[in-house]
């Protein structure tokens, strides 16, 4: 679907709907994830040697990289001693990329989710999806909430506000990786993908989505009560498609949001006291265009599309079709969705009155994953 944005303005309808899979030089080339995800999921079943499929799965689980990562992962099931860090960073204390990245690249690599890395790993990202709060009255509830903030746990002893900055990533980031992880069936999952959504589509309906930004500590930062889509929330919605069913009108927002640049202006994260870098937060199309409308970072560019072709929002860079040659934005248009039910949508109807009359819903356990 992003085609469009990334070949200057033309229509995806003047792109070819068949396409030749290059097999026999992909044996020849290609790293063994490669070679195993395009015999899995690209050459039709009828046409797959059971044998030769076997052997290509084996291959991804001998790969020396992703059994690199499976190595790293720690008794706990974590990686890295932090769930968010999509590589070092000193600003964020991070040494090594975090649980939620390294869970996601071994799916990537081919891995399947059956493995025991991911069931170790799932015990702790279900826990992550409870209500749980460190500002909780009851205090083994509370410390148990400050556990599970991982690499924020110290800090947010001293200020609660980076720890409810923490929980929120924290939660996005397993609903994430859960959901990537083919369980997108289980109620636990489903259930916080909802609130995210509504937390997410309160934002886009609300005076803030149009200048989220203030002044704080003599900067300027994202309005602490903003809650714009994160790169978690995105990926998460891309991976359910009953929850994109379900949430058609939520859908088409976020479609129209992702269509219009992104402000070029620096701003923070205010985290409590703790001004941060934004690595996850969305503030429109994140595509980013040079001078002349060429993409620059091409595999997030391709990262985008993916998901933008699973969520059906339009993955065009407004920048990339407006800058240099001025053609005129084109998107292609996203399918038909079957509109949600009536009880569908007098139920979200009557959660969402709930959720602002100030009524507590019943919170959720910290249970693990099955198995």
């Amino acid at each position: 679907m992003g085609a469009s944005g990334l070949l200057g303005g033309a229509h995806i309808s003047l792109l070819p709907t068949s396409h030749r899979l290059p097999l026999s030089w992909l044996l020849e080339a290609a790293s063994p994830p490669i070679v195993y995800r395009a015999y899995a999921e690209v050459v039709p079943e009828a046409e797959r040697d059971p044998a030769r499929l076997e052997a290509l799965r084996q291959a991804v689980l001998e790969y020396k990289p992703a059994l690199a990562i499976a190595r790293k992962q720690k008794a706990s099931g974590l990686w890295g001693g932090n769930l968010l860090a999509p590589a070092a960073s000193k600003a964020y204390g991070w040494t090594e990329p975090g649980t939620d990245y390294q869970y996601r690249r071994l799916l990537e690599l081919g891995w399947p989710p059956s493995e025991r890395v991911f069931r170790n790993a799932d015990r702790f990202l279900f826990q992550l999806l409870s209500r749980i709060e460190t500002d909780d009255p009851d205090r083994a509830v509370a410390q148990r909430a400050l556990e599970l903030l991982v690499e924020f746990q110290r800090a947010a002893k001293a200020d609660p506000g980076l720890g409810r900055w923490a929980r929120r990533m924290g939660r996005e980031g397993a609903a994430c990786a859960l959901a990537r992880g083919g369980h997108s069936d289980d109620p636990r999952v489903r259930g916080t993908a909802h609130t995210i959504a509504s937390n997410v589509s309160l934002y886009l309906r609300s005076e803030l989505a149009a200048n989220p930004f203030k002044k704080a500590q003599g900067k300027t930062v994202l309005d602490p009560h903003a809650c714009p889509p994160t790169i978690f929330a995105v990926e998460m919605l891309a991976f359910l498609p009953p929850v994109q069913r379900e949430r058609a009108g939520f859908i088409e927002r976020l479609g129209h949001y992702f269509s219009s640049p992104a402000p070029r202006r620096a701003f923070f994260i205010l985290a409590g006291k703790r001004l941060l870098k934004p690595i996850f937060e969305l503030l429109g199309d994140p595509l980013r265009a040079d001078a002349h409308g060429h993409i620059t970072d091409i595999p997030f560019a391709l990262y985008w599309i993916e998901l933008a072709s699973a969520g059906c929002w339009p993955a065009c860079s407004t920048s990339a079709t407006t800058r240099g040659s001025g053609a005129r934005r084109a998107c292609a248009p996203c399918p038909r969705r079957r509109a949600p039910s009536r009880r569908t949508t007098s139920r979200l109807r009557d959660r969402e009155r709930a959720r602002h009359s100030g009524k507590r819903t019943p919170r959720s356990g910290w249970g693990s994953s099955p198995g």
